[in-house]
């Protein structure tokens, strides 16, 4: 996957503007607390980990935090000494614990794709970080993997206990797969298997990533995740077994299982944790879709990521499913809730406590309703414009729209989304994150996401519910949030 330097030239005004105190982070369409960068452009997260009470992350260039919220912005290029020529696209980081690699103990090892700017072809390397994390070498022998292969990219390395080595995932984008690799020093790196193609192969795979999660909160009962982005556009997952070499999914599924069913969801990776092995699985995403992510109205810069998600693992008639929820580390952020109930009856109900919010705010919200008749909220509204949440009980579909919410035109993003809704017995839940540009919503516990970027005017901060025919009982606590950048 593209990061840093592919659009470094698109951004260099920004990269050398300055800004007063009173301006920086304050600036149009910024969020005020999902991290983004002063001024540059920002791409995947890459390089997720946790080591000695911090948190870090890359695109390439560094961040931290002790609380996965509140982030320090470290430099916009860490990994140094890198060949002219050659950039450097997504990928993992790992805490060399035993010195394998010898950089030392607990040395910091990047893994990521080099891009021969020349030839197009992507091969896998690695550098090294004796500092924490603040800045990388590159390894002088690299690449470490080659292939001879312009669609080879985005590895993902972590630690497999049962074999004692590093394992590697790399994304044979254009065939659909996901290969592995083993090493015993992160220099030099073997074939195992392959896993692909399988559930959505349309158009690409990219970023891979493997992970742990705990069934229905059980320590003792872990299944392995291996989740891939699909088509530049969205992201699915399978459950199985990992034994070192080969994944196993559980069962094929007849239909793919997306992890965000929104917008405006990509490229996500979890967190290492290198203090606690039996921590919460947090993840982040990069809140962008390719088919517009250059035309973001952005003056600062481009690009976002998402607030921070915990996995879970539920399971459901179906079959084992990802679940995810926000964050408690966002709680901290919380001014004095709002609380609100009324029972709704047709046409639309204002919600005036909403505006002075200026669209950063966290909405818990719970309808109860008794026949099919449709109904939802309007978010980011004034000036004739606004974002749609629709639920239609007949059907079971949560639909969310955004065609008339931005207040400047990009291309090909005027687009809906819609998901189908399990179970319900006459209760739906959201959970609602509103920051600035973007939307997160969370239904039902997090059994389904759905992510957008929205581009509102300043003044569109107004919200509502309403009701297409049927009395809808409504309870919802609402929480105007802080800037993580006061």
């Amino acid at each position: 996957m593209r990061t840093v330097k592919l659009l470094t030239l698109l951004f260099i005004i920004s990269l050398n503007v300055s800004a007063s105190d009173t301006t920086l982070y304050q600036e149009k369409y910024r969020p005020q607390y999902h991290f983004t960068p002063a001024h540059r452009w920002i791409g995947d997260p890459c390089g997720l980990l946790k080591f000695n009470g911090k948190y870090h992350a890359y695109s390439w260039g560094g961040a931290e935090s002790t609380d996965l919220v509140h982030w320090k912005e470290l430099n916009d290029h860490a990994i140094k000494g890198v060949p002219k020529g050659i950039s450097t696209f997504t990928g993992g980081g790992v805490v060399d614990k035993k010195n394998s690699a010898g950089y030392g103990e607990n040395a910091f090892v990047a893994a990521f794709t080099s891009y021969d700017e020349q030839t197009k072809k992507q091969s896998q390397s690695i550098a090294f970080s004796r500092d924490g994390g603040v800045s990388y070498q590159y390894y002088d022998l690299n690449p470490v993997i080659d292939i001879w292969s312009t669609e080879f990219r985005d590895p993902t390395v972590i630690w497999d206990k049962k074999n004692n080595r590093w394992v590697m995932l790399v994304a044979k984008a254009l065939e659909k797969k996901v290969a592995f690799y083993g090493s015993d020093d992160l220099k030099h790196w073997t074939w195992l298997s392959e896993f692909g193609p399988m559930g959505d192969s349309e158009r690409s795979w990219e970023c891979p990533d493997l992970f742990q999660v705990s069934v229905d909160g059980n320590p003792d009962n872990k299944k392995w995740v291996l989740l891939v982005s699909v088509n530049w556009a969205q992201e699915q997952y399978f459950v199985g077994e990992f034994d070192g070499t080969t994944f196993i999914p559980d069962k094929p599924d007849s239909e793919p299982l997306y992890v965000d069913h929104g917008l405006d969801y990509y490229a996500s990776r979890v967190f290492q944790d290198y203090d606690d092995e039996n921590s919460p699985v947090y993840t982040l995403g990069w809140v962008n879709t390719w088919d517009y992510a250059n035309f973001a109205p952005t003056e600062y810069g481009k690009g976002i990521w998402s607030i921070p998600r915990e996995y879970r693992l539920k399971s459901s008639p179906d079959g084992i499913r990802l679940v995810q929820i926000p964050a408690t580390q966002l709680e901290i952020l919380r001014s004095e809730p709002i609380k609100y109930a009324k029972r709704l009856k047709p046409g639309i109900t204002q919600l005036p406590f909403i505006s002075g919010m200026g669209n950063t705010y966290e909405m818990d919200v719970e309808f109860s309703y008794k026949d099919d008749k449709a109904f939802g909220l309007y978010l980011c509204e004034d000036e004739g414009r606004k974002v749609e949440i629709k639920y239609d009980p007949a059907s079971r579909y949560l639909t969310l729209d955004r065609t008339n919410v931005s207040d400047v035109r990009i291309p090909k993003f005027e687009r809906i989304s819609n998901c189908k809704i399990t179970g319900g017995d006459g209760k739906l839940k959201l959970r609602i994150f509103v920051d600035k540009s973007t939307v997160e919503l969370f239904v039902n516990d997090g059994e389904r996401v759905l992510t957008m970027l929205t581009f509102p005017s300043e003044s569109q901060t107004g919200a509502s519910l309403y009701s297409l025919g049927g009395n809808v009982d409504v309870k919802m606590t609402v929480w105007k949030l802080d800037s993580i950048w006061q």
